[in-house]
């Protein structure tokens, strides 16, 4: 199973969480957002053309969570190098069996407008 992290700035539409999701070269089983972006209308509206199921998980779920890749800016707000990657990796993990490990086999892409970013995470069942 593949599992998308995403993450992206209030300012980002539909058409960008789109193509943030086409640089990584894999379609998602399941896609993992923070709570609170969940609810926008922008993240309403892509979950619906997507068609896949949605993770959510909140801030203090990817507190801590080690990423390959580390925004200074992010590490000091959440606590961990990568919302996406985190994100990836939580939900994997949380969603299949507990001796299944999860892996990122695709570390953190950044939008070239710097709006949005995804990684995907893979467990094997």
């Amino acid at each position: 199973m593949k599992i998308a992290g995403l993450g992206f700035r209030r300012t980002a539409t539909p058409a960008d969480l789109r193509a943030v999701l086409s640089l990584v070269g894999h379609v998602p089983d399941q896609i993992a957002v923070l709570r609170r972006k969940g609810q926008t209308p922008t993240f309403q509206q892509f979950a619906a053309d997507f068609g896949r199921p949605v993770i959510l998980l909140d801030d203090a779920d990817i507190t801590g969570e080690h990423t390959e890749t580390c925004s200074p800016r992010i590490k000091a707000r959440f606590g961990t190098g990568s919302v996406a990657e985190a994100l990836a990796l939580v939900a994997a993990r949380r969603h299949t069996k507990p001796e299944t490990p999860a892996r990122l086999i695709c570390p953190r892409y950044v939008s070239s407008d710097g709006l949005a970013t995804v990684a995907i995470a893979e467990t094997t069942t």
